[in-house]
């Protein structure tokens, strides 16, 4: 009966690319590929011989989360006014040395630039494209945000353009305020001085249009001071330690949140990490604090008052 048994193991071959041979432990050649968990094991004993095997099937790519799929292409994005669907004939394929060694005549070379011109043209034939192509490049060169954060940036601004909310406003202006709601969302905060100087826009009129957008699209979110901690302590060159006083600080008064909650977030960032500074022995004159946090120091000394009479109340010690 065992011999019987043997015979019938014996008699089921089935191998995949590299692995032909009987298995260590059954001595059965039963191999199976599963394609699910990148893995091959034996049928007969189960022993798992290769992980992560490399899938060579189709990559599909589903876009718009539609049924029809593709094995061509990038995936969609925000920051090209057509989402990257179009093609684009290379100027660099048509003015380099390569076009003559490949056989290109002169005269041909100027034919594909004259329909270079006619396709580029045709693409940004309506003025929402023109104008989604401005915007994009604005995202792209001015905002200072990673890859996907410029994604959800100009994805707010079509959106936007969509609803007619872009028409007699500035695109420039646009686009700031949502890099600076993006920013805001991730808690990646931009101070405004900074977005309007990379935007080349007025601070009162961006101020006006942050307002504006995120009531529009609903994204009000409070930002807190211990967002700015990492920009404000690197931007002054202050050591590791003091990043861990301005924790203990903030810990102290953020649960009083009717002494900082009102006041500008940026300002009682600045406030905390002038103390800490001081506290930890790396000072940092007011001045300097000031300038990279763009608040006044009248501001600052008010907010010093503030935080540490709440703070003697508490009877605060230093940890240093």
């Amino acid at each position: 009966m065992q011999k019987d048994a043997a015979n019938i193991s014996h008699s089921v071959r089935r191998t995949v690319e590299g692995h032909t041979r009987p298995c260590e432990e059954c001595g059965v050649v039963d191999w199976q590929m599963d394609n699910t968990r990148g893995e091959i094991t034996c049928n007969s004993c189960g022993l798992v011989v290769e992980e992560n095997v490399i899938d060579q099937g189709a990559e599909w790519t589903n876009r718009d989360r539609s049924q029809d799929r593709s094995r061509v292409g990038q995936p969609l994005t925000y920051t090209l006014a057509d989402k990257g669907l179009n093609t684009t004939i290379d100027v660099r394929d048509l003015n380099t040395g390569s076009a003559g060694r490949h056989g290109i005549s002169s005269r041909a070379r100027r034919e594909w630039r004259r329909r270079r011109v006619i396709d580029e043209r045709s693409k940004t034939r309506k003025s929402r494209e023109r104008n989604l192509v401005r915007a994009n490049q604005f995202i792209r060169d001015n905002s200072g945000l990673p890859k996907p954060l410029q994604e959800e940036a100009a994805r707010l601004y079509r959106r936007l353009s969509g609803e007619g909310f872009v028409t007699g406003r500035s695109i420039a202006g646009v686009t700031a305020a949502c890099t600076y709601l993006v920013a805001r969302q991730e808690n990646l905060p931009r101070q405004i001085p900074d977005v309007s100087d990379a935007f080349d826009v007025a601070e009162k009129e961006l101020s006006r249009l942050i307002r504006q957008v995120s009531r529009r699209l609903n994204l009000h979110k409070i930002s807190s001071p211990d967002q700015y901690f990492d920009k404000f302590i690197s931007d002054l060159q202050l050591p590791p330690n003091t990043h861990v006083q301005v924790g203990h600080l903030w810990s102290a008064i953020q649960p009083h949140e009717d002494i900082w909650q009102g006041k500008k977030p940026m300002g009682v960032a600045a406030a905390l990490i002038y103390k800490a500074s001081t506290e930890s022995g790396s000072p940092r004159t007011q001045s300097e604090v000031c300038n990279v946090a763009n608040v006044s120091e009248v501001t600052l000394r008010g907010l010093l008052r503030l935080i540490d009479g709440l703070l003697s109340q508490l009877g605060y010690v230093s940890e240093q």
